[in-house]
């Protein structure tokens, strides 16, 4: 009996506390993938489609490559000034620069997709070597996906490549080859014939898009004889390149998933279509892995007031019908400026949402800090307003030594 009324002496006890689930995600580790697979068998444009999917950073040797020389780093510099002077650009500077990706402030909030990585190249580190390199970061890969197709197909896929020379856009196959454009073009029609049969007014409205779908990539591709084939794409040079890659990566990577635990390993057929391909991984990442939303909301109001300015924000694109954004716990002060010891008034132009409350920032700089990971300037310790006292008084009033004393018991400076 007493067991009983001691468990019902508290009945409307919640016992989801918001602050410390908020603070749960904070800590939380954020979700990371990494895809591998053979050469041409669609890695990078898996790994960009499920970046957009999972709000996460896409991390691929080019394009952290290319990101540098964008935004003129120190690795960025260095690698334009070797390809300039017509040298590749060594394993190692590469390696660098992908763990420093890695490490990056983004990366450390919305987590990453890592592709090309471990690499065939055995100039810097062996293959076992690049994958303990992985294992042993500070944000480890949650799920892995392997993309298995057969050499053939790989063989005809990354053969039936051709560039044009002016533009440098890379089309496939389907896109290029009279042959396999008329065979798609009469089944289009076919299928425009079948459904013209059954109801007509869906044929028109799909037919239209059909039309436009046919004709888009022609008018967008420039004429057939422009178009070359690159000596990478050769056919003699694909199968080498498959060779290598079967002779140095396949055990090793064999050895390493045969390790992992299968609930978060996921093995997709690379001979589909990419889309195809693409909505089976999302569905198994999904059942493998669930991950709160990470990402923002801008909103632009320009108000003066307080009170006005969080009324017009918390009605700005609601989470849920009659659900609105609610305000931090800081209010209006930016919560960046407040972590570094200022007490700064946000600016309405800098409001950004976040787990559903409205943050204000000062700057254009603090939008920016916050935007590519808020957790630092959200995590304990939290923000404390700086407490600024000035004592004054006449003179041998004891000033200096009241000063010292409330600096000493409140951690300040005199």
């Amino acid at each position: 009996m007493a067991s009983q009324d001691g468990k019902q002496a508290q009945p409307f006890t919640d016992i989801f506390d918001e602050d410390e689930a908020e603070r749960s995600f904070l800590l939380s580790k954020p979700t990371c993938f990494i895809v591998l697979g053979k050469p041409g068998s669609g890695k990078k444009t898996l790994a960009r489609k499920l970046a957009q999917r999972w709000n996460c950073i896409f991390i691929e040797a080019s394009e952290v490559i290319q990101t540098s020389i964008q935004q003129e780093t120190e690795y960025g510099l260095k690698c334009q000034e070797l390809l300039c002077q017509g040298q590749s650009i060594p394993e190692e500077l590469v390696t660098e620069m992908i763990l420093q990706k890695i490490e990056s402030p983004e990366v450390a909030h919305f987590g990453y997709i890592l592709t090309g990585f471990p690499s065939p190249s055995e100039e810097y580190m062996t293959v076992p070597q690049q994958i303990e390199k992985i294992m042993n970061l500070k944000l480890k890969p949650d799920v892995l996906i392997n993309i298995k197709c057969p050499d053939y197909e790989l063989c005809q896929r990354i053969s039936g490549l051709r560039q044009n020379p002016e533009s440098g856009e890379v089309y496939q196959r389907s896109q290029w080859d009279p042959k396999v454009t008329d065979k798609r073009k009469k089944e289009n029609d076919q299928d425009e014939e079948e459904e013209e049969e059954d109801e007509v007014q869906e044929e028109e409205e799909e037919g239209e898009g059909e039309e436009e779908t046919a004709d888009g990539p022609r008018k967008k591709l420039a004429p057939f004889h422009q178009l070359v084939q690159r000596p990478e794409d050769f056919l003699e040079n694909v199968e080498k390149r498959i060779g290598i890659y079967k002779d140095i990566m396949h055990q090793p990577l064999e050895e390493f998933l045969a390790d992992q635990d299968r609930r978060y390993l996921i093995e997709v057929d690379g001979s589909q279509q990419p889309d195809h391909v693409f909505e089976v991984s999302k569905l198994c990442t999904s059942k493998a892995y669930v991950t709160s939303d990470k990402s923002y909301t801008r909103c632009y109001c320009y108000f003066n007031k307080q009170d006005e300015l969080f009324r017009a924000l918390s009605s700005y694109k609601l989470i849920a019908p009659r659900y609105r954004w609610r305000r931090s716990r800081w209010g209006q002060v930016c919560p960046v400026a407040l972590k570094e010891g200022d007490i700064v008034m946000g600016n309405p132009e800098f409001a950004v949402s976040f787990l559903g409350k409205m943050y204000v920032l000062s700057s254009q700089e603090a939008l920016k800090k916050f935007m590519l990971n808020p957790r630092p300037y959200l995590l304990p310790p939290m923000p404390v307003s700086p407490c600024k006292v000035f004592v004054f008084g006449p003179p041998f009033s004891g000033r200096t030594t009241i000063s010292n004393l409330i600096a000493h018991n409140y951690k300040g400076k005199v």
